[in-house]
């Protein structure tokens, strides 16, 4: 374990082996850090993290503090982080607003400067958040998702896995899954470079064609195309999670470009 002489690290905090605590970090009471993860100087963990192994939480960046949420009576709430992350500069994360609740972190997602995590939301795994990106409160965010700089999710929506949002997108619907969005929550076409990089078969990719056109450039009602995809394109794996993301929205999807 490195601990600096600088930092502040309270007794009732949990590090794990091979810790590494930089100049100036702060790691409160109530705080579980994880096997081999680095706190570099000046980075803040707040009271009711725990985070597992392997991450990386750079200089400025807060993790747990209170909810921006005017609800807030300061009850007890959480962060929990999985391994493998990285928290850039100045990255923040905040805790629940009802008593108990939690905000989650998956693993191996990568969070860059000013990257904004809200209570209550739902992060999975392999997901990118580029610089000052935010999510605000009870946003769920699939797997392997991205979010280029400056995009924006309003509260309670979701974002599809293997989704791209483009650079300063904002969203108040739901994004849908292996799609591109930008703008003000409009769906430009399907992620096929994404797909691709992500080692998907041209037979998955052919089915999440078919499935796009018919939902997103057909100009028929929705109830309609769900129904058009379900007899015409092969039931992948991937087209079921693409009909029940859309059938299960509460908020509506966000749809083709206009």
């Amino acid at each position: 374990m490195k601990l600096h002489p600088t930092a502040v690290i309270h007794e009732e905090s949990t590090l794990g082996s091979n810790v590494e605590v930089g100049p100036y970090a702060v790691i409160e009471e109530h705080v579980v850090i994880g096997d081999h993860c680095r706190i570099m100087a000046g980075a803040h963990i707040k009271s009711f993290t725990t985070m597992g192994s392997y991450n990386a939480v750079h200089t400025g960046a807060v993790i747990g503090d209170l909810p921006q949420d005017l609800s807030f009576e300061g009850q007890r709430s959480y962060v929990r982080i999985g391994n493998h992350n990285i928290f850039r500069e100045h990255a923040t994360v905040h805790r629940g607003t009802k008593p108990e609740s939690v905000t989650s972190i998956g693993d191996h997602n990568f969070f860059m400067v000013n990257a904004h995590v809200a209570h209550n939301c739902s992060v999975g795994s392999h997901v990118i958040m580029v610089n000052n990106s935010s999510l605000a409160g009870h946003v769920e965010v699939e797997d392997n998702a991205m979010l280029s700089s400056l995009c924006l999710v309003h509260q309670f929506c979701r974002v599809g896995r293997y989704s791209l949002m483009r650079g300063t997108a904002r969203s108040s619907k739901d994004v849908p899954p292996f799609c591109i969005l930008d703008g003000l929550h409009t769906v430009r076409a399907l992620n096929l470079v994404g797909l691709q990089r992500a080692g998907f078969s041209e037979e998955r990719i052919r089915s999440l064609k078919k499935s796009f056109s018919i939902l997103f450039r057909s100009g028929k009602r929705l109830s309609t195309a769900l129904e058009e995809v379900e007899a015409m394109v092969p039931q992948t794996a991937d087209v079921r999670h693409l009909l029940e993301f859309i059938r299960s929205s509460e908020r509506g999807v966000a749809f083709g470009k206009k």
